[in-house]
């Protein structure tokens, strides 16, 4: 069997948290074998790190035993920046986003996610481009980072025509998806979203949650394209969507790309935070303040619960500490907090119990309806989209179900059809 070879990696940062570019670079395939740390509260305008730190790598490059197959910068190089630096090292560059990028590539399988990618690459090299194209005409002759047969001039433009047509396709699946939503709803479910930062745990409460068989990998954005599934430890007809990863520092444009995913955050009913709390306290305050921003972003007025995950990894003093901080950086939200462990399969029904609380538009039916063949029918549809509290049969078929105002409406309709009795609708609170 042939061995894979290994590629080797240089890692640049102006701040000691390298934590995360590392994981990015990681889930890349390339083995860090050097990191710089260069302290600036700025980065150089001409070499983002300074010509000394610059001379430094450059010579590590040139003497070290292993091939270095890329320099990754922790943080967004200008397009002169990134041209000078792969003059100099004689080696690609990725900064942070391209690196994301690149990652994103690797990940996206449905065509959804693979024109979300697309749009997102193009909107990051126009820039790149439009200075080659400035190179170009002054006399430079510098090659193409997208790697294509084009004149630069000539590709910029494709570029333009690619993402106007791109645009359009994810409006369109835009639409499907808010007619899919609108049935859901008119079927009488529930729409929840699982949220949150990346390798959070979503896909793991998912699989958790509805018993399915979803491929789960340890990596960074494992998760690119939604999935739907119902929740099957609920009476209550719920569906359940895993969603793409927050990650900090991801600019408007990057966002938008992902707009017609993010949509089934602010759409859902509830929307389940999940943040690791495994993480360093630092760590888990800094992820879990960008992820409460991306909701504030994308328009999420509904209900919040947020799901600390890997209670069983932590202390209790210091989860309590944990708790403390999802406090202090939700005050005056009224989001809901739960502890839990998918690993374990801790509190899952805790969980579930706080999800129903949450849902708008909960109502009691007691109905009475006459012991017929079409009553028998009704009540087999109720069991799809209903929560049974009673069923009594005799004479009469006393019932006493919860449910939400779409589905009670018809069940109110039919009840009156079949010459029932309406005995009382109460809502829950």
């Amino acid at each position: 069997m042939k061995t894979k070879s290994k590629h080797y990696a240089i890692i640049v940062s102006l701040h000691k948290e390298i934590d995360e570019i590392i994981l990015l670079t990681e889930s890349k395939d390339f083995e860090v074998i050097k990191t710089y740390i260069q302290h600036r509260e700025k980065p150089d305008v001409t070499t983002y790190i300074g010509k000394g730190k610059c001379d430094e790598i450059q010579e590590f490059i040139l003497e070290s035993d292993n091939k270095i197959d890329a320099v990754i910068i922790d943080g967004s190089l200008k397009p002169s920046q990134w041209f000078l630096l792969e003059q100099s090292w004689k080696v690609p560059v990725y900064d942070r986003l391209r690196l994301i990028l690149l990652i994103f590539k690797d990940r996206a399988k449905r065509k959804e996610a693979r024109l979300q990618v697309r749009l997102a690459e193009l909107e990051y090299e126009r820039p790149f481009v439009r200075e080659l194209i400035h190179r170009t005409r002054s006399g430079e002759h510098p090659g193409l980072m997208a790697g294509g047969e084009y004149q630069v001039d000539d590709y910029y433009e494709m570029m333009k025509k690619q993402m106007k047509q791109i645009k359009e396709k994810l409006a369109h699946i835009r639409k499907q998806r808010m007619v899919r939503r609108r049935h859901r709803h008119y079927s009488g479910y529930y729409l929840v979203s699982l949220a949150g930062y990346t390798n959070a745990g979503k896909s793991s409460l998912l699989n958790e949650l509805t018993n399915e068989g979803i491929d789960v990998e340890d990596r960074l954005f494992s998760t690119l394209s939604t999935t739907t599934r119902k929740l099957t430890q609920s009476k209550i007809p719920i569906l359940l969507t895993d969603t793409v990863g927050f990650i900090q520092r991801l600019p408007a444009w990057m966002i938008e790309a992902f707009h017609s995913t993010l949509e089934e955050i602010k759409e859902a009913d509830v929307v389940v935070l999940v943040v690791d709390g495994g993480d360093s306290l630092n760590n888990f305050e800094q992820k879990l303040t960008t992820s409460l921003d991306e909701l504030l972003d994308l328009g999420v007025n509904n209900p919040v619960l947020i799901a600390i995950n890997k209670k069983d990894l932590i202390a209790q003093e210091e989860l309590q500490t944990k708790i403390d901080v999802v406090k202090g950086l939700c005050v005056g939200k009224q989001y809901d907090i739960v502890t839990i462990s998918v690993h374990n399969h801790e509190n899952m029904s805790l969980l579930i119990e706080k999800i129903h609380r949450l849902l708008p538009q909960l109502f009691q039916l007691h109905i009475r309806l006459p012991n017929t063949n079409d009553t028998q029918s009704l009540v087999s549809w109720m069991h799809k989209y209903v929560e049974f509290e009673k069923i009594t049969y005799g004479s009469k078929v006393d019932i006493v179900l919860i449910t939400h105002e779409q589905i009670k409406d018809k069940i109110v309709t039919q009840v009156k059809n079949l010459d029932g009795d309406i005995l009382s609708i109460n809502q829950l609170l």
